[in-house]
């Protein structure tokens, strides 16, 4: 099978397999994002030895799941490993009998293997640099869904394991174009209006995007993958956070503060909603998930220094619980059903932001500023105007600022005479409140552009569905 994109990261695993030292590499991101899928794509059978960590797994169970590769890449006769020193230290003498010029080895899903009061990591620092990084033909390569975990326990580990990674690569979802070329591949037929949809719900993970049907609708598609009563993804959201995080139950109720509020929130917001005290424990939470990519950081214009919000982008979070409790009702064909529904033109108003906010560089190229240094803010009226906001506001290195409105639509948008007096309001209330110097302009992001009238020709700036598909 094909691999679609990762023109990055195929490039780095491909130096250091080609590499005249032995390389240590960590693979981390989110659950069904295609890590594994990619590992064993590009090397094929070219593996010295792999296995995998077994999710939820005790001590002896991840040990006996290491014997088992052990023997199937033929260590039958090295006995099992009663501890991870003793079951690294067979490795090491699989590997030393290996006739490979280059000695690949996957260790998958390594947060798993590392169960509490385990010798995991230690049996890994004695592997790697005791042996391993001594060689000239490894290639070591760890993988984890677990991202936080493998920030805090290799990235930034402070022990033996401290700096000796030769590469990291964080696999980030698939964007638009990737999907289209996806979808292209599989041959499944959608116009970049429905891969628009398919994108705000299921995000860019691959995994999802699998469970598409040729033979299927877009719609027909959806129902059968999450709204059917026997939906692969109909318990997906538990699933997911629950084989990432310890104590998810906490992650979770995070996730549901900030579905609250689309614009986000700050830490102390987070607290009230999620009733999770202020503190250490909730500022690792948000941490954990922002690594993980379920939420990103940013700061709202004018604060630049405090007052950081939090926003969930994490597309399938968002779907879910939005559209669980409707699951009972036609159980079958809801999303078919209900397509036209005020509901669903909510949540694809409320969505396409957040599409748009992920494909920034994107927009930045429509603009004709990729070269220009921006940064990328909120913003909210607390004195001129309260409740009006700006979710997305680009200031840039040629002191001008484009204020962003993104609006989905099957069709030409058509700025009529009230929502041009919305516009200008919201321009001026920017300009008083924060005093800004540069030249503040009305930037409309929208799926097939505006139509002409005499309120359109007072937009400067546009950026459509296709500008969001061009590769960068």
């Amino acid at each position: 099978m094909k691999i679609i994109g990762r023109k990055n990261e195929i490039e780095t695993l491909t130096e250091c397999y080609e590499s005249k030292k032995s390389e240590f590499v960590a693979i981390y991101g989110r659950r069904r994002i295609g890590k594994t899928f990619l590992v064993k794509e590009l090397f094929g059978e070219e593996f010295a030895f792999y296995t995998t960590g077994i999710l939820n797994g005790d001590r002896n169970t991840q040990l006996q799941a290491f014997y088992e590769g052990l023997t199937r890449f033929g260590g039958s006769d090295l006995g099992e490993p009663k501890n991870w020193l003793e079951a690294f230290s067979k490795l090491n003498t699989l590997i030393e009998k290996s006739n490979l010029k280059k000695k690949v080895i996957f260790l998958d899903e390594v947060p798993w293997m590392s169960t509490m009061h385990s010798d995991f990591l230690p049996g890994l620092d004695y592997f790697w640099n005791r042996w391993a990084s001594s060689r000239k033909d490894v290639l070591l390569i760890i993988c984890g869904s677990a991202a936080a975990w493998m920030t805090d326990n290799i990235i930034n580990n402070m022990g033996g394991l401290h700096n000796r990674l030769t590469s990291q690569i964080l696999l980030r979802p698939f964007s638009l174009s990737e999907c289209e070329e996806y979808f292209d591949e599989n041959k499944i037929r959608m116009s970049r209006f429905q891969i628009a949809e398919a994108y705000m719900i299921f995000g860019g993970v691959p995994y999802y995007l699998s469970l598409f049907k040729s033979k299927y609708s877009l719609y027909q598609n959806v129902d059968r993958i999450y709204f059917s009563e026997n939906a692969e993804l109909r318990n997906e959201f538990e699933n997911l956070y629950r084989s990432l995080f310890k104590s998810s139950e906490n992650y979770i109720q995070v996730i549901k503060a900030l579905s609250l509020k689309g614009i986000g929130m700050t830490q102390g917001e987070i607290s009230e909603k999620s009733r999770i005290k202020d503190g250490g424990t909730l500022t690792k939470i948000l941490k954990d998930l922002e690594i993980s990519g379920f939420v990103r950081k940013y700061l709202a214009f004018g604060n630049k220094k405090k007052d950081a919000l939090f926003q969930l982008i994490d597309f399938f979070s968002m779907f879910d619980l939005c559209f669980r409790s409707k699951r009972e009702e036609y159980k079958n064909d809801y999303w078919l059903r209900t397509s036209s529904a005020p509901s669903h033109y909510a949540w694809s108003g409320f969505a396409f932001e957040k599409l748009c906010l992920l494909h920034i560089p994107q927009i930045r190229h429509a603009l004709g500023i990729s070269g220009v240094l921006t940064g990328i803010y909120s913003w909210r009226s607390k004195t001129y105007k309260p409740g009006v906001q700006i979710d997305l506001v680009i200031e840039r290195g040629d002191r001008v600022i484009n204020l962003c409105e993104m609006k989905y639509s099957s069709e030409e948008y058509v700025i009529d005479k009230q929502y041009d007096q919305n516009l200008r309001d919201k321009r001026g209330a920017f300009i008083a409140e924060t005093r800004t110097k540069c030249a503040a302009h009305t930037t409309m992001i929208t799926t097939y552009g505006l139509r002409k009238n005499m309120y359109q020709a007072m937009i400067p700036f546009e950026v459509t569905l296709d500008d969001l598909f061009v590769t960068i």
